[in-house]
This record gives C-alpha cells, structure tokens and sequence, in this order.
C-alpha cells in the first residue's frame, strides 16, 4: 500500500514541516550556529518547494547563501526525498 503524497491539492501536513524542522535541527543548524548563522523554515508550498532564510552571518552573503542553500538542501532531501527543492527568501 502505498503513502499518501504529503504535498497535494491540500498543502502539504504538518508531519512534513516537522520531520524538516528535525532535520534541520539535527544536522544543519548545529554548523551554522557555530559560525554564527542560523537557518529559519518559512514554508513549504503545494508543490513540496521548501522556502527558508538565512540569518545572522549567513545573511546578506550572496555567494555564501547561495552555496550554504545547496548544502541544506542536499541533507534535507537526503532525508525527506519528497521535497523538491529549497528556495532562499529574503
């Protein structure tokens, strides 16, 4: 029997908004707050598409930012395959 899709029509549930808040509190966070960055989940959309922020260090470093998305992005999607992507907001 196979799973519903946690991003339907619906929206995606909110066993899907923990299990990436686990993720990014056992593995990414850890990291960025060492070098004084943090990493907020701002939402997910219909389409399983993960928005997050950065702040402190992280913040307002284009290039960083953009590498540090990739790098969370490969471990969330490591560990929840069913998100799509992430996408830094401002």
């Amino acid at each position: 029997m196979s799973q519903p899709d946690p991003c339907t029509s619906s929206g995606p549930g909110p066993d899907l908004r923990a299990r990436i808040e686990e993720v990014l509190d056992q593995s990414v966070r850890p990291e960025l707050r060492a070098d004084g960055g943090d990493v907020e989940l701002v939402g997910i959309d219909d389409d399983c598409i993960v928005q997050i922020r950065l702040s402190g260090a992280c913040q307002g470093c284009s290039s960083a930012a953009i590498a540090l998305t990739f790098q969370i992005e490969a471990t969330v999607k490591d560990r929840i395959p069913e998100v799509r992507f992430l996408e830094p907001v401002p």
